[in-house]
């Protein structure tokens, strides 16, 4: 039998949901490894993979600032899966955060119900 892979949390330090995920995953005592954009880098395939779960319009923030310090015409041509990759992987904290990765399990953004749900599955 083997041992279910350790959760990963991905995202920036010093991202205030990031600290509210990584929070609450101490508190909960559940071991995880986290995965900083700027400090681990962030392969293609690995975007590949969290576009695949959850879908390009979901990693997209367009609530964040480094989405509203884009230019316009930038932000305008953002209209498909392939210019939202390309975004992504030239500006990653341009990807709501954060993302975590249980298993086969994605979740973007921070819910300590979906958390919980999530992470507490068999």
């Amino acid at each position: 039998m083997s041992e279910k892979p350790l959760p990963v949390l991905y995202g920036i330090k010093n991202c205030d949901t990031v600290r509210k995920a990584r929070s609450w995953l101490d508190q909960q005592g559940i071991v995880y490894r986290f995965h900083d954009f700027r400090a681990d880098g962030l392969e293609p395939a690995l975007l590949d993979r969290f576009e695949q779960a959850l879908g390009w319009d979901t990693l997209l923030n367009r609530r964040g600032t480094t989405w509203r310090g884009l230019d316009a015409t930038l932000r305008d041509g953002i209209t498909d899966r392939e210019s939202a990759i390309a975004l992504m992987l030239s500006k990653p904290t341009v990807i709501k955060r954060p993302v975590l990765a249980a298993g086969e399990n994605y979740l973007a953004g921070f819910s300590p119900d979906d958390y919980s749900r999530t992470l507490n599955e068999k």
